[in-house]
Formats: C-alpha cells, sequence, structure tokens
C-alpha cells in the first residue's frame, strides 16, 4: 500500500533518508534531523511524502515537490528523492511508488514528472528506462552550496 506521510512518520522519514546516503556513498552530507523534517515538511509544507508499506512496515519512501516549467506555464512533479530498502527491492515496490508519483503528477495537471539520478546508479538508470522515462543527456545540472552560495548571495 501506499500513503501519504505523516508527522508520525518523520523517524521513518529520516531513516530512509540515511539509508539512501549510505546507498550512495553519501552519508557525511546528511544534514537533516527530524527536527529540520518536520519544520520542512509539515509546518512549511516545502515538499511532500509518500511511503510504501505492508503489514504496517515501512518498505520505501519517495519525496517530491512542485517545480514549474515556463515553456509549459505550469507546475510540475519534481522527485527529489526515492529508496527501497535493499530487501524489498525487485518485489515491485519501487514501480508502486513510480505509479502513484504518476498518478499525482496526472491529478494535480502536471504535464512533466522530473528527478535525477547518479551517473553510477545503473540499476536505477535501468529501472527508470523500462517505465519509459528518457535521459536528458544535453542538460547537466549546477548547484551552488556553502560557500560559494553565501558568496553570490553577498553580491
Amino acid at each position: 500500500m501506499i500513503r501519504k506521510a505523516t508527522e508520525g512518520d518523520v523517524e521513518t522519514i529520516f531513516n530512509f533518508i540515511c539509508e539512501l546516503a549510505l546507498y550512495e556513498k553519501l552519508r557525511d552530507d546528511v544534514t537533516a534531523t527530524p527536527e529540520i523534517l518536520m519544520d520542512s515538511l509539515f509546518v512549511k509544507k516545502q515538499a511532500e511524502v509518500i511511503i510504501a508499506e505492508e503489514e504496517g512496515r515501512a518498505l520505501g519512501f519517495a519525496l517530491y515537490f512542485h517545480n514549474f516549467s515556463t515553456f509549459k506555464g505550469k507546475a510540475c512533479l519534481y522527485l527529489e528523492d526515492i529508496f527501497v530498502k535493499e530487501e524489498q527491492r525487485g518485489r515491485g515496490v519501487g514501480k508502486m511508488l513510480f505509479k502513484r508519483l504518476a498518478q499525482i503528477a496526472v491529478e494535480r495537471g502536471c504535464e512533466r514528472f522530473d528527478w535525477a539520478v547518479l551517473d553510477w546508479n545503473k540499476p536505477s538508470i535501468e529501472f527508470y528506462k523500462s517505465l519509459g522515462a528518457c535521459p536528458m543527456d544535453e542538460w547537466t545540472v549546477f548547484r551552488l552550496t556553502g560557500e560559494s552560495l553565501n558568496r553570490v548571495a553577498d553580491k
């Protein structure tokens, strides 16, 4: 079953984020805390989360929000992160999460559903292609963080 996350799921969401970070070899980058997530997700409502569960056990999650297409003139759905516990992979949990996200996008009138994937993550890339997703090879993602972000903000 796929359900919308509630405030009571903050620890579960945080644990999924930590597991995802370990999988992506980025655990040292996690500065989120359950308190930060509570504020961001349920007070400020900056993003949303759905959780896949079976018999009350959380199997995976997806964190998403709306971005905007100036060319479409509409909001689109952006998947920030999706993660399925290792022992649950291959059972269709990821596909169920993607199906629900696609339904949300359609229900909300989104014409696009975007996400990024690490180049080395071949299993995920193949899974996304099997869904009919196409890589945006002509685009390069840029990011400002930390000192660079602060330096630009000061100018």
